[in-house]
């Protein structure tokens, strides 16, 4: 029972103990029990401790011209430092929840899932006006493949296992290795307009070098 019905009960006592011991009429009886307990809820709302709303770590300002720069607005800047925020948590999580399994080791080891969620995580930080590139990163595969890891631990710490428990939790390894596999593809996909960049300037510079010859 919560601290607020205790509250509620405790008035309702205490008015009754008054009522029964100091004989008060039944409608004065009423009308204090009524205001007591509006009292004690006020009271109790008042003392309850609110939840502080996640805030985002304050800008440098240094980094708000650099978002700026990249053409972004204030409301664009906002919903970007958001995103990055809650991506941020998600790596942190995925990070953590890979440490705890060998299996999960081994997967992160086969496709550099980690290293590869904090490589992307740079690169849309230094090319935020490229965050619409990432879309299945940020808002699938990432996600997903921590609410995977999470389940697949949850069940691993189970002692007793059952044979369709183990059948399950291959599985799960089965669609977290797809997964990790598709969040090494996301990196590779999001880099290559960078080799493209690099092919088109390199091509530039030899022909520019056949000119000088």
């Amino acid at each position: 029972m919560n601290k607020k019905k205790w509250t509620i009960i405790g008035v309702v006592l205490f008015v009754l103990f008054l009522w029964l011991g100091l004989g008060l009429d039944d409608m004065i009886a009423i009308a204090v029990l009524v205001g007591l307990i509006f009292l004690g809820i006020l009271l109790f709302a008042r003392r309850s401790p609110k939840k502080k709303a996640k805030t985002i770590q304050h800008i440098s300002k240094e980094k708000e011209q650099h978002y700026k720069e990249s053409g972004m607005s204030q409301s664009e800047i906002t919903l970007f430092r958001e995103t990055m925020s809650q991506t941020k948590e998600l790596i942190d999580r995925l990070q953590k929840n890979i440490n705890q399994n060998a299996k999960l080791k081994s997967i992160d080891l086969r496709y550099d899932t980690v290293r590869a969620s904090k490589a992307l995580f740079k690169d849309l930080v230094k090319h935020p006006k490229r965050l619409h590139l990432a879309n299945h990163f940020l808002y699938t595969h990432l996600p997903n493949l921590v609410e995977l890891t999470d389940k697949y631990l949850e069940i691993n710490i189970h002692e007793i296992k059952s044979k369709e428990t183990y059948v399950k939790m291959e599985e799960s390894i089965l669609v977290i290795d797809q997964m990790a596999a598709l969040i090494a593809k996301d990196y590779q996909n999001f880099v290559a307009e960078d080799f493209d960049e690099i092919d088109v300037e390199l091509s530039l510079a030899k022909q520019s070098i056949q000119q000088q010859k």
